[in-house]
């Protein structure tokens, strides 16, 4: 099974759609007037779909146990043909298209049962997905025009004692968004020096620079106290997000000062100087927050 622990939870909806053709108008009268001998084939059958909806990790293996927050179905009659067409809701980390597509088919299933005893000639036909929202895919975001930098602030790095692992990390998902241009330099746990990056940042125009390391509480983390000058607005919500995705993996988590806040048209985000942490923060709040760098990106041009 997939490993989804590093997804945030999001609104998932999946539609999907199949369609039962009959083979002649009596069975479409029988079903319209609820005079199928096995019932009321819509309601049967809607009910059918709810079961499979809710039982699709049971029957594939890959699927997730998602907590189905909602579950709607709706039938449109053309002709021979019988449209049914399902839509399925969660606020979790990973989507409901299999759930739709599961909970469609057996809809299609029970009506096959139903009817088969006063028609012979029933086809069920195109399963699909008519639709999906939610999680990363659906942002749309496009990134392949922006600019960053990561900055690396620890003594032990800069001084050649310990390899950066973190901040390569977050180089590498900056790059698996699609941006390109993307610098990378180590420094020590200097408030000046980390200021001056910070600054050297907003100069250029970089549209995101991101700091990991110096966010703890020993007397060495000052990138927080460095940054905050900088900073003309704060995103109270983004560090939120960074400590609550955090701690749902660790307490400790409670105990980071990463913070975020734009300067000019410069994201400036400082994430903690652990390779798992700076690799969570990331996971937290990107890649949402570009959405913000392509309005201010926006605002700026006029």
């Amino acid at each position: 099974m997939v490993d989804i622990t590093a997804k945030a939870n999001t609104l998932r909806i999946a539609i999907a759609e199949a369609v039962v053709q009959v083979s002649k108008q009596e069975t479409i009268d029988a079903i319209v007037n609820k005079s199928v001998p096995k019932g009321d084939v819509f309601e049967m059958a809607k009910t059918a779909g709810f079961f499979a909806v809710k039982k699709t990790p049971d029957i594939l293996p890959d699927c997730h146990i998602i907590p189905i927050e909602s579950t709607k179905v709706e039938y449109e009659i053309k002709d021979l043909s019988i449209f049914i067409r399902i839509e399925v809701k969660t606020i979790y980390k990973t989507g409901v298209e299999v759930e739709a597509m599961h909970g469609a088919s057996v809809i299609a299933l029970t009506m096959y049962d139903m009817l088969k005893p006063i028609d012979k000639g029933i086809e069920i036909q195109n399963v699909k997905l008519l639709k999906k929202k939610g999680g990363k895919s659906s942002y749309g975001i496009r990134t392949e025009h922006l600019t960053a930098s990561v900055i690396v602030c620890s003594d032990s790095i800069s001084a050649g004692q310990k390899e950066d692992r973190a901040g390569k990390v977050l180089v590498d998902k900056l790059s698996a968004l699609g941006i390109k241009e993307i610098g990378y330099k180590v420094i020590p746990d200097n408030e000046d020096q980390i200021r001056g990056e910070a600054q050297s940042g907003i100069d250029a125009k970089t549209d995101i620079v991101l700091f990991t390391g110096g966010t703890g509480l020993s007397p060495k983390d000052l990138t927080p106290e460095a940054l905050i000058p900088l900073l003309e607005r704060r995103i109270p919500g983004v560090e939120e997000q960074i400590r609550n995705y955090g701690q749902q993996r660790t307490p400790y988590a409670m105990l980071s000062r990463s913070v975020c806040g734009m300067s000019g048209n410069t994201m400036i985000i400082a994430f903690p100087g652990s390779t798992k942490g700076a690799e969570e923060s990331f996971d937290a709040v990107f890649p949402a927050v570009i959405h913000l760098v392509n309005v201010r990106k926006v605002d700026f041009s006029h």
